[in-house]
């Protein structure tokens, strides 16, 4: 099925036109990704691993992420990329935004959802992600010491860290 997007200029103003994800975005245009950080009931964070068949980072572990389809908002698409990725229903009250990153060809919008996540509900999507597990801080940054982390992961984390800091805190 064909994915399109909404494409923005650098201010991330639409420009009124769409694009067929796989062709090189035009020049000056950018599109919109979510990047999802589920933090469940033990302050642990939920990495995927990517499945080996993806074309970038493959074999290594994320957050939950995707493109924005065109028509959708941010939000609904940090809902449905949850819920495809690993199963996970979070309302809209549930998702937190934190932030945006801009990339060569992208705004990143991050959110983070903090809930209760029972293992056996977990649903990995196929050709997407092989396995999961939940980490605390310090495994995360052993995970990105020992190279086993996707890029674009580490590179949005730090962005934030001091965020995830005091909601993995005990007291939170």
């Amino acid at each position: 099925m064909a994915e399109y997007w909404d494409l923005y200029d650098e201010h991330r103003i639409a420009l009124g036109r769409t694009h067929l994800r796989g062709r090189p975005l035009p020049q000056d245009s950018y599109h919109v990704v979510v990047s999802v950080w589920t933090v469940n009931q033990d302050n642990k964070l939920l990495l995927t691993l990517r499945s080996e068949e993806k074309e970038l980072y493959p074999g290594l572990w994320e957050n939950t992420s995707g493109s924005v389809m065109s028509g959708e908002t941010s939000l609904q698409a940090a809902q449905r990329e949850l819920l495809e990725e690993t199963g996970i229903h979070a309302t809209q009250d549930e998702m937190v935004f934190l932030g945006t990153a801009r990339k060569a060809f992208s705004f990143v919008d991050i959110y983070v959802v903090k809930k209760t996540v029972d293992d056996g509900a977990i649903r990995l999507q196929q050709g997407e992600t092989t396995a999961y597990r939940w980490v605390t801080l310090p495994e995360l940054e052993q995970i990105h010491r020992q190279g086993e982390l996707a890029f674009p992961v580490a590179y949005r984390f730090e962005q934030f860290r001091t965020v995830f800091e005091s909601m993995l805190s005990p007291s939170t």
